[in-house]
């Protein structure tokens, strides 16, 4: 009997994270789907999913860890067979949670429901804010025109399954001491589908479906960020032969700003200006995303000092509403005093009777002390 833990390429110190992300890694690659027709594939498929089931409960992992596998479903009773909730969770996973092989009340038996795709688009940091149409390319698989995704050759059709009647799966009945107990599999003949195809078609290769290079034009609403994600229901690949199609996840990379930073809704930003505007004050004109404001700079405003203008920061998606722009005072001290300008400070200097230095500064003093 293999070790659950090998079975999934997890340590045994691993966490229920990591146990998590590989069963569904494993899933993927041994699913009957991926691999129709193959019987040691469907058995490492049910041996993977009883070993999820046990390391997944902290209880059932335990005693696991402590006596192996005692064949009994690891004491705490459930499933005797092993499987649990563990091929649910693959339904889960890859098909929305309906079971594409029918029974067990999880929904009716016919093709398996397509991938989900992902695709990444650029956003200028001004359509984040107020929305924009995109275009985006993806590749994708859609139904074959030529069979109308039946996945036969023109004029002839796919015929029920006659193992298991078209209903995609299978049942056993066998004796135990708690009387007869039914289980179910994946047929191993049609993979689920509960049809076969005796004639496929040349373009699809019975698979129903074909690749195709699409374009999608996105309603990207307004107020979104690196972190967001949309959802196009429907937009993903299409499933064998008629299968239901996935959905087209839109992540976003949003450009940064040459004067803006974002902060939730909030935007922020730094106002330069000289000392002198800082000590006497002077009224500006200031641009934001989509208007002009007016600040007025009182004397004696200090570095650090805020203005907030309530609404002109970034729209809350798909809801009323902006976030707040916070412009924040940067004071800018001159570097490029002539020898005038500096006799004019030390002059206030010495009025306030403030102690500075002695050195000068100033270019052309510095360059007579350069020539003496």
């Amino acid at each position: 009997m293999a070790d659950f833990y090998e079975l999934l390429g997890v340590s045994r110190d691993a966490s229920p994270d990591d146990i998590k992300r590989a069963y569904r890694q494993r899933a993927r690659e041994l699913h009957p789907d991926a691999n129709p027709g193959d019987a040691e594939a469907e058995h490492q498929f049910k041996e993977v999913a009883r070993a999820y089931e046990t390391l997944r409960d902290p209880e059932k992992r335990q005693h696991y860890d402590r006596f192996g596998d005692t064949g009994n479903g690891n004491a705490g009773g459930g499933d005797p067979f092993g499987f649990g909730g563990g091929v649910g969770d693959i339904f889960d996973a890859f098909f929305g949670g309906q079971s594409p092989f029918g029974g067990g009340g999880r929904g009716p038996s016919g093709p398996p429901r397509g991938p989900d795709l992902e695709v990444v688009t650029e956003l200028t940091f001004t359509e984040a804010v107020f929305g924009v149409q995109k275009k985006v390319d993806v590749r994708t698989a859609v139904a074959c025109t030529d069979c109308e995704a039946t996945g036969a050759r023109a004029g002839s059709a796919p015929t029920t399954c006659p193992e298991c009647g078209g209903a995609g799966q299978v049942r056993r009945v066998r004796q135990s001491l708690l009387g007869q107990m039914v289980t179910s599999s994946v047929c191993p003949r049609c993979a689920g589908a509960g049809e076969t195809i005796a004639d496929p078609c040349p373009t699809c290769s019975g698979e129903g479906r074909t690749l195709e290079d699409k374009t999608f034009t996105v309603d990207i609403p307004a107020g979104v960020d690196s972190a967001s994600t949309l959802r196009l229901q429907g937009r993903g690949a299409v499933g064998p032969r008629g299968g239901q199609a996935g959905d087209l996840y839109v992540q976003f990379r949003v450009e940064s700003h040459e004067r803006f930073r974002r902060e939730g809704v909030d935007l922020h930003a730094d106002l330069h200006i000289p000392v002198t505007q800082a000590m006497l004050g002077v009224d500006l004109e200031y641009p934001t995303l989509d208007s002009v404001e007016q600040i007025k700079i009182p004397p004696a405003t200090p570095t650090g000092h805020v203005f907030r203008f309530r609404g002109r920061g970034v729209p809350v998606v798909n809801r009323s509403g902006r976030g707040d722009l916070h412009v924040h005072v940067v004071i800018d001290l001159p570097h490029d005093l002539d020898e005038e300008q500096e006799e004019l400070v030390r002059k206030l200097a010495e009025l306030r009777g403030e102690e500075v230095g002695t050195e000068s500064r100033g270019f052309f003093s510095k360059l007579r002390t350069a020539f003496k």
